[in-house]
């Protein structure tokens, strides 16, 4: 019994009401195994006395039930202000307590990157087409709500139905369902908003949008680390984040924000795509435009996995430039094939092949 294969146990415990476990949440501070006892510290960011009455159960049920521990020490410490009477004002409130999982999404995996230009949009189209191949339920949802890409890429420019819950609902194509805030504007209309509109909107994408039953729900974020990546974190319990860059150290150097992002607010790191990572000539020569192996060198770096290169491909310009991802009309050409390899990770991350 070691500190890793507790660590590995307590993966299996869900906080309350989430999808997510409450290591990947960060919950988990100290673990201790010796001599067939173990010791256990959490500590909550938010929740009342009988979450941490649940998860405590919950954790020395586990334990107590696994061969070679025979005494359970967890300790669940709640954040000062928790378990207050209702009108308390000592303590700080947690800005992400207000999460709300959504109804028939199994997971919701966010796509970010630390700066415009990387292909992270081109990226999670593609993506999103290689796994509805793999037979993931999936949607994508295009929270760069000052420059949406997402109805081009994906050939699509109608307006959302309603339904008569005054739902919107969300368009398909390629087999995979889609929600943007394109649909929703006049070609070349501008959106000028400050923070609180980008928040509501974003909420409302999650709340007043009939999603039905998905496997995985794709985000596509705009560039950086400002308010629609903080509304989302705290409008739902994301289960990871995926990170596209390409060689240069201009664009590690500023994707490095990101992964600090995903950190602070505890989003488990699912990996980091290399986009642009080299051409190849119509004579076989290998020709890296942008440097060599810069993402592979930070994921090795930063202790996260490498998810996998994407070359440039004409295909892949071609394909976002006319509505027919490559991924999803070309899943077995090298270019499809570099998106199909990614996508088989991360589908197996949740749902293991047989």
């Amino acid at each position: 019994m070691t500190k890793e294969h507790i660590e590995e146990l307590l993966k299996g415990i869900k906080y309350p009401g989430y999808s997510r476990d409450i290591v990947s949440f960060g919950l988990v501070k100290e673990v201790a195994c010796n001599h067939g006892a173990v010791s256990v510290a959490i500590e909550l960011t938010g929740g009342n006395d009988e979450i941490a009455a649940t998860i405590k159960h919950e954790v020395e049920t586990l334990l107590r039930q696994t061969d070679g521990v025979d005494h359970v020490h967890v300790q669940v410490k709640l954040p000062a202000a928790s378990g207050r009477p209702q009108g308390s004002t000592s303590g700080q409130k947690n800005p992400f307590e207000n999460q709300q999982a959504v109804a028939g999404i199994q997971r919701i995996v966010a796509v970010a990157s630390g700066k415009g230009g990387v292909g992270k949009s081109t990226v999670s189209v593609n993506l999103a087409c290689a796994l509805h191949h793999l037979g993931v339920r999936v949607g994508l949802l295009d929270c760069d709500i000052y420059g949406p890409s997402i109805p081009l890429m994906m050939g699509v420019h109608d307006r959302p139905a309603i339904t008569p819950e005054q739902k919107m609902v969300p368009l398909e194509n390629h087999g995979v369902k889609l929600m943007s805030m394109g649909f929703l504007l006049s070609d070349d209309q501008p959106v000028i908003w400050r923070g609180p509109m980008i928040m509501k909107t974003i909420q409302q994408f999650f709340s007043s949008v009939d999603w039905g039953e998905l496997d995985m729900l794709l985000v596509d974020l705009p560039p950086g680390t400002g308010d629609a990546q903080l509304s989302l974190c705290q409008t739902v319990p994301l289960d990871g984040g995926v990170v596209v860059t390409t060689p240069q150290q201009a664009s590690l150097g500023i994707v490095r924000k990101g992964i600090a992002m995903f950190q602070k607010v505890n989003v488990p790191i699912l990996g980091m795509v290399e986009n642009m990572s080299y051409y190849t000539t119509p004579q076989g020569e290998r020709i890296e435009l942008f440097g060599n192996g810069g993402g592979r060198a930070e994921c090795d770096e930063k202790g996260i996995p490498f998810l996998g290169e994407v070359p440039l491909f004409t295909e892949i310009r071609e394909g976002g430039d006319t509505g027919q991802p490559v991924a999803a009309v070309q899943s077995q050409s090298p270019a499809g094939k570099a998106f199909m390899d990614i996508a088989s990770i991360l589908r197996n991350q949740w749902l293991p092949e047989s």
